[in-house]
């Protein structure tokens, strides 16, 4: 499997949710100024509202900013062990070790990416070929480690 083009769809989806998230906050901003020149004083409460969403967004935003900062910090290089940066194949699924993004497919193939701060990315952190874990009752064996 080819690490980088994995890396690579990864990364794009990161910029696309962060140019999802920065359009969105302008939106909100243009409707926030809106409200403000047309109604007045009178609708403080919806603009408080609208203000609360805009800094949930930037939070959604800032999150993705640093999900990013991890991708670049990736390397494509072949992984021993499970470690950030990996691409395990388990008995139960395939799973790159890099930043929560959900779900890709690469070459017809589904792979969850998930953070290395999941619960389940610390049963296996460590852990070579053919080693076994247990998460939620649920036992894993780790058939392979790009």
């Amino acid at each position: 499997m080819n690490k980088q083009e994995i890396i690579n769809i990864i990364k794009n989806k990161a910029a696309d949710k962060i140019q999802y998230f920065e359009n969105l906050i302008a939106e909100t901003r243009a409707s926030n100024n809106d409200t403000k020149s047309s109604m007045g004083d009178k609708y403080e409460t919806g603009r408080e509202m609208l203000q609360q969403e805009i800094n949930n967004l930037q939070r959604q935003l800032n999150e993705v900013l640093n999900q990013q900062a991890v991708l670049q910090k990736i390397t494509s290089e072949p992984a021993e062990k499970v470690q950030n940066g990996a691409l395990v194949k388990t008995d139960k699924g395939l799973f790159y070790v890099a930043v929560s993004m959900g779900e890709i497919t690469f070459q017809n193939q589904k792979i969850m990416t998930v953070s290395a701060e999941s619960p389940l990315v610390k049963k296996m952190l460590g852990k070579k070929n053919e080693e076994k874990f247990i998460i939620n009752n649920i036992h894993h064996v780790i058939k392979y480690i790009w």
